[in-house]
């Protein structure tokens, strides 16, 4: 098994970590990045960036001009969720629904996906 450089950086990107140490997660993974960066972050560090990343994101919610929220991993598009969802939520007694589904999300995939605000003119914004 090879590990990549670009492997190296992006499990560095994630934690934080030094080149040594990533390399050593990525190696005992297998070479998978969601599993070294899981290695090397520990859970309660994991919660915290799920939150504080829930919270970037009703921030530019309340903000408003957002039209919806979508979660891509590889490029490719895992959740899209309408703002005005968490309205017809709260029609049916299910507010905390869309940001459940959210942080449900982010600490599934782990942080290699990638979170963007869409707006109504079409411009996007980048959580993570």
């Amino acid at each position: 098994m090879q590990i990549t450089l670009e492997a190296v950086e992006k499990v560095m990107e994630l934690t934080g970590a030094d080149y040594s140490k990533a390399k050593e997660a990525l190696l005992k993974a297998e070479g998978d990045v969601d599993e070294a960066v899981k290695l090397i972050t520990p859970e309660e560090k994991s919660d915290d960036r799920v939150k504080e990343t829930v919270d970037k994101i009703k921030a530019k919610v309340k903000e408003g001009n957002v039209d919806k929220v979508q979660i891509s991993k590889d490029g490719e598009i895992v959740l899209s969720l309408p703002v005005n969802l968490g309205i017809i939520g709260g029609i049916v007694g299910l507010a905390a629904a869309p940001w459940a589904f959210i942080a449900a999300t982010i600490a599934t995939l782990g942080f290699g996906c990638r979170i963007e605000i869409i707006k109504k003119d079409g411009t996007t914004d980048e959580i993570i």
